[in-house]
């Protein structure tokens, strides 16, 4: 199973979340992947995502997350032993997210997003000082990503398993291109 988390103010409609879930319909495995909407709260976040894999074996889940939804994944990752799977991860969310307090819209809608103050504290619950066992990660981090520093990424998953992408940019333009990857080391099509 692929859960995938999208990123600040995105949606199960952002480009990588909609390949991702096409390429599993494709091989037949659409009841395999689950992107949920995730609302503003990370608690709120991180409990519709547990309750979503509730009783998938740790060795049958991987969870691929991008911006914000691989700082999530991480947390998941290290909760519940699965794989991960992080798109140019945030690793300090709260060095930036401060300045997005308040009442927005979403990326891919019109739909109001309110990031409240005291969910600062809730992403600092979530912190991951260290991941325990790098094995279980695979980065993709881009050099040219505008709003993150991939440098910060590279540390913060010493060890994984990193796929250093020159250029492009924090949506990771040309993710279609990295899509089997991803896929082969969440297991996908490989004996499980």
């Amino acid at each position: 199973m692929i859960l995938y988390l999208h990123g600040f103010r995105s949606s199960p409609s952002s480009m990588k979340a909609r390949l991702v879930g096409a390429r599993m319909a494709e091989l037949g495995l659409a009841a395999d992947f689950v992107c949920p909407q995730l609302p503003a709260s990370p608690a709120a976040a991180m409990a519709l995502a547990l309750r979503l894999v509730d009783g998938v074996p740790a060795e049958r889940l991987s969870v691929v997350g991008s911006s914000l939804g691989g700082y999530y994944a991480t947390w998941l990752a290290e909760r519940l032993g699965c794989r991960a799977v992080l798109l140019n991860p945030a690793v300090t969310p709260l060095r930036n997210l401060d300045q997005h307090v308040g009442v927005g819209t979403q990326f891919h809608s019109d739909e109001p997003f309110e990031f409240k103050h005291e969910y600062l504290a809730e992403l600092d619950a979530l912190a991951v000082e260290r991941i325990s066992r790098p094995g279980r990660y695979f980065l993709l981090a881009a050099t040219g990503d505008e709003v993150l520093d991939y440098r910060d990424m590279l540390a913060h998953y010493a060890g994984a398993r990193q796929q250093l992408i020159e250029g492009s940019d924090h949506g990771i333009a040309e993710f279609a291109d990295y899509l089997p990857p991803v896929l082969a080391f969440c297991g996908v099509g490989a004996q499980r």
